[in-house]
């Protein structure tokens, strides 16, 4: 074999691979009125995040996860674009919602509400938001305090 015959199949496979994911975002990003109340739950949500990632009583895996979403969010390049339309800028948001699903169930429903700052309110819609089954426990801090 040629010493630069793996070139070929190996971008062919980063191609693929990249295809693979930027399919991935697409059927994962919410859909309809989610998005409005992922956006009315940001604040709540940042801070829920931050929280769960200081959890000592949490799995190191599901503080692992939040760190890497850190990172990523922080370096100054993304998997897609920023140039594209739409989806350029919606892939840190995919991202984002993918790693909140994956820890909100992960850490459970005792992890998720010790840590919420939020409303009532504002943890039924992250539920909704991070489409867990059930319904969401009650929250500790019940204040209309962001």
């Amino acid at each position: 074999m040629r010493p630069m015959g793996f070139v070929g199949p190996l971008l062919l496979s980063l191609l693929m691979t990249w295809a693979a994911l930027v399919a991935f975002l697409v059927l994962a990003r919410p859909r309809g009125s989610l998005v409005a109340e992922a956006i009315r739950v940001l604040p709540d949500t940042v801070r829920l995040l931050r929280r769960l990632a200081m959890d000592a009583e949490l799995p190191r895996s599901v503080r692992a996860r939040l760190w890497l979403a850190f990172v990523y969010l922080a370096i100054p390049f993304d998997l897609i674009p920023d140039f594209i339309p739409v989806i350029g800028y919606a892939d840190d948001a995919i991202i984002v919602c993918a790693v909140l699903r994956s820890v909100v169930r992960r850490a459970g429903s005792e992890g998720i509400r010790r840590n919420w700052p939020g409303t009532q309110d504002g943890l039924d819609a992250l539920w909704r938001v991070a489409g867990l089954p059930g319904k969401a426990p009650p929250a500790r801090n019940t204040s209309t305090e962001g």
